[in-house]
């Protein structure tokens, strides 16, 4: 579902995105009013159901989203078809970068939760960019964390016994929540998280709630037990 809106009156809160973060703490934090007066392109407010794709790798990127809402998986396929997540998109995440540069996008965007996103055209962004230093350096800001969080993906999640990658990938989804929770996902998904079996992933995190590590609270909504999580990886 899209639904139209200016960038001003998103960023001044004024449509139905006064509790938006697009306002103060993602890209569009540092603009002017000034600013303003060169835009003359709508936002588009997108929905999306779990399963349904934002964009398709080798895509001809043209625009760029930020997560509103929701949990998104990036996917690359191997040679022999299997898939492989590469990174999840969390709430204020930027994904599309690669638009900005006007090359094709490298992965598949699916939802894994329902999604809600801003959808920036590359252009705006770029043009904005260069009229103001403080969007420049949130851009530089975004690329920055793509590449940690490629590299925490890479050295963390993809690699080690199968039970210390599953309790990275629960250390992850919690952040800083307070009591410590996470939501998990389809043990398919998990294992193509982390390079291991479907049966891997549904055994290790049998384990975990047979210990007391995650408890149930709602569907697929865990409380973790943080301290022995953390004694899983020493």
């Amino acid at each position: 579902m899209l639904q139209k809106v200016s960038l001003h009156d998103a960023w001044k809160g004024t449509a139905d995105c006064q509790q938006c973060e697009l306002r103060n703490t993602v890209l569009f934090a540092g603009l002017t009013m000034e600013d303003f007066e060169h835009i003359h392109e709508p936002i588009n407010q997108v929905i999306l159901k779990p399963g349904e794709s934002l964009y398709r790798s080798g895509e001809q990127g043209q625009r760029m989203y930020t997560l509103r809402h929701g949990l998104i998986k990036l996917v690359r396929y191997l040679p022999d078809g299997t898939q492989r997540i590469v990174r999840l998109i969390r709430s204020t995440d930027v994904t599309g970068l690669e638009s900005l540069l006007g090359q094709p996008y490298e992965h598949d965007a699916i939802a894994i939760q329902e999604c809600e996103l801003c959808c920036l055209p590359a252009s705006l962004v770029n043009n904005l960019s260069q009229r103001n230093p403080k969007l420049h350096q949130e851009l530089l800001k975004r690329w920055q964390q793509a590449l940690k969080a490629a590299d925490i993906w890479l050295t963390e999640l993809s690699t080690g016994p199968a039970r210390q990658r599953v309790a990275h990938l629960i250390l992850c989804l919690c952040g800083d929540t307070d009591p410590p929770q996470c939501q998990l996902f389809s043990r398919e998904d998990i294992g193509a998280m982390l390079g291991i079996t479907t049966e891997t992933a549904s055994r290790v995190i049998a384990d975990f709630r047979r210990k007391d590590w995650l408890t149930e609270t709602g569907p697929n909504q865990y409380a973790v037990n943080k301290p022995d999580i953390y004694m899983e990886l020493s």
